[in-house]
């Protein structure tokens, strides 16, 4: 890992020449927070929610311009909870991104936290709901945990040959006496041209524990996700869809872990395909959006869900829009999936929200 290091930032000192610029910083971020009702779960739940449409965050960006087609370049983010004023997650300041790199001719390498190649594929390219929402595909796409974000993480970035972009990714599992255990590796190819966005990305989790001092280590089998995605701008309407294949160990974990249903036990999929179909429909200032989510479980536990969602949003600036939607989980034979939007990972297997995000 030392060598392959060394070697990528041989190749970009191979890229420039030594000239020096200013640092540029912009500060960013997102204030969001909705009207939540949750229903069919154990109870009806109503609150005042952050980050419904989209987790509520601020953020620091900086470049500097090295010369010769090189920049530094840094993102450090956090996520709070605009209801209450909290950080979203206890004794973290940048919890949703912090990393640093190099960008050239030949692409661009970073280190540190980033989103997983394959949540990038769910958020930006298969979901109308852009992850948000009550129609969210990831309360049936396995986007749980480390499948959306990782720690300890280099990325390279190829620049744009052919309309073709690759991404590659690995995230140290850094347990003591062992390069494999808790790894996680990423990959994405996308194609974009006119209305055209298509992706393939895959994931590769693995869920080893390493023994240490009054533990026994754990083996597990590998946990994969492979998901083709794509979306086409006809201008009447913005078509999605996406097809995912899930197997292993970890590669589908319920969002919601709890019983919110109050009957068996659900139980994670270690093998299951997922299919989206979404729209959106631009009028004005307005955007009606619609997806229907089918999780196939092919365990004996055959638990089956379908996902049928509908919103509606208005931009009353570039900056601020109104929003609302109306999702509901068909759970079968005791699955537990929960209707959530982009921070609440839901209580039931419906749900509808109505709220306000800005953005700056």
């Amino acid at each position: 890992m030392k060598n392959t290091l060394l070697g990528v930032a041989a190749l970009f000192a191979m890229t420039c020449d030594p000239v020096f610029a200013q640092t540029a910083v912009t500060i960013y971020g997102i204030v969001d927070a909705g009207f939540v009702r949750e229903m069919g779960g154990v109870t009806n739940a109503t609150k005042i929610s952050s980050g419904v449409g989209s987790v509520s965050r601020l953020g620091f960006r900086g470049t500097e311009d090295l010369g010769g087609g090189m920049s530094a370049l840094f993102v450090l983010e956090t996520g709070y909870k605009t209801d209450t004023g909290e950080v979203d997650t206890a004794g973290s300041i940048f919890n949703r991104q912090a990393f640093v790199g190099l960008k050239s001719n030949a692409g661009t390498v970073t280190l540190g936290r980033q989103y997983t190649p394959y949540y990038t594929t769910v958020s930006a390219y298969a979901d109308p709901f852009a992850a948000g929402l009550s129609g969210s595909a990831k309360n049936l796409l396995p986007t749980a945990g480390v499948n959306t974000r990782t720690s300890n993480t280099v990325m390279y970035v190829s620049p744009k040959i052919s309309d073709l972009t690759a991404e590659l990714a690995y995230a140290a599992g850094e347990q003591s006496g062992s390069n494999s255990a808790g790894r996680q590796l990423g990959a994405a190819l996308t194609y974009a041209a006119g209305p055209l966005n298509a992706r393939l990305a895959y994931n590769n989790r693995n869920s080893d524990v390493v023994a240490a001092a009054g533990t026994t280590g754990v083996s597990r089998d590998i946990g994969t996700n492979t998901l083709l995605a794509a979306n086409y701008d006809f201008g009447i309407v913005k078509a999605y869809a996406a097809y995912g294949v899930d197997k292993g160990f970890n590669s589908a974990v319920l969002p919601n872990s709890s019983n919110p249903f109050g009957g068996a036990r659900p139980t994670n999929s270690t093998n299951s395909t997922d299919i989206l179909l979404g729209a959106a429909v631009p009028l004005g200032q307005s955007t009606i959006l619609a997806s229907i989510i089918n999780k196939n479980d092919k365990t004996g536990f055959d638990q089956d869900a379908t996902q049928y969602a509908v919103g509606y949003t208005y931009a009353m600036s570039k900056r601020t829009t109104l929003y609302t939607s109306y999702g509901k989980i068909k759970n079968r034979r005791s699955a537990g999936y929960t209707v959530g939007n982009a921070t609440d990972v839901g209580s039931g297997d419906s749900a509808y929200n109505a709220g306000i995000r800005h953005t700056f």
